[in-house]
C-alpha cells in the first residue's frame, strides 16, 4: 500500500505553506519527498529522470496548494500530482517513440490479481518487483496504478487520457506477461532449496 497514506501533516503548516512560508514548504517536502521520488522511479526506472519529477512535483504543489481545500488527505494529493507528473513524463516518450495504445477488449481478463497467479503475499514482493521491471511502461504503470495505488479503471483511464477498455486490457496482457515470470522464479526458488537440502 502507497506510503502516502501514513503521513500526517498539521493542517497549520498546509495553510502557513499556502500563505508562501518557506518553513512549512520544507516540513511538507521532507515528509513527501522519499514517496514521490519512489513513486516516480517506479514509472520512469531512471534515477535522473525520478529527481526531475520529484522537482516539477514539488513546485507544482507549492504552487497549487493554496487550492488545497482539504477534501482529501494531503497525501492523496501530492500522490495524485506525483503520479500525474509521472504520466505526463511518459506520455511524452510513448509520443516520442511513436509507441501506440490499443483498446482491445479480446485481451481482457477478469478477477482480481491473485486469480491470474499474482501473489498476495508480502514476502514475494521482490519477486513482484523484478517481474513487473520487466513489462513494457505502459503495463507497469496501469499495475502500478491500479493494483499498488488503488486507482480504479476509470480514474487510470482519465490519467491516461484513455478508455476504461484500454486500463483494462493493459491490467490482463501485464498479468499474463506476469504470471509465467513469477512461477519460474518461484519454480527456481524451490529446486535451489530442495538441491541445498541435500
Amino acid at each position: 500500500m502507497s506510503k502516502f497514506a501514513d503521513i500526517q501533516i498539521d493542517a497549520g503548516i498546509v495553510k502557513r505553506a499556502a500563505r508562501g512560508d518557506a518553513r512549512a514548504h520544507e516540513i511538507i517536502y521532507r515528509a513527501f519527498s522519499t514517496p514521490v521520488y519512489s513513486i516516480c522511479l517506479r514509472f520512469t526506472k531512471s534515477p535522473a529522470h525520478a529527481e526531475d519529477l520529484l522537482q516539477e512535483t514539488f513546485i507544482e504543489i507549492m504552487r497549487s496548494i493554496a487550492k488545497f481545500r482539504g477534501e482529501a488527505a494531503l497525501g492523496s494529493w501530492i500522490r495524485r500530482i506525483a503520479v500525474t507528473k509521472s504520466l505526463m513524463f511518459l506520455r511524452s516518450a510513448w509520443t516520442k517513440r511513436s509507441q501506440s495504445f490499443s483498446d482491445n477488449w479480446d485481451d481482457m481478463t477478469p478477477g482480481e490479481p491473485v486469480s491470474h497467479g499474482i501473489s498476495s503475499h508480502p514476502d514475494d514482493a521482490i519477486d513482484l518487483d523484478a517481474a513487473l521491471a520487466n513489462l513494457p511502461e505502459v503495463s507497469r504503470a496501469v499495475v502500478w496504478l491500479h493494483d499498488v495505488e488503488g486507482f480504479t479503471h476509470k480514474e487510470i483511464a482519465g490519467l491516461m487520457g484513455k478508455t476504461e477498455s484500454f486500463s483494462k486490457s493493459q491490467l490482463s496482457r501485464a498479468y499474463a506477461r506476469l504470471r509465467p515470470m513469477l512461477q519460474t522464479d518461484k519454480a527456481a526458488d524451490i529446486d535451489g532449496a530442495a538441491i541445498t537440502s541435500y
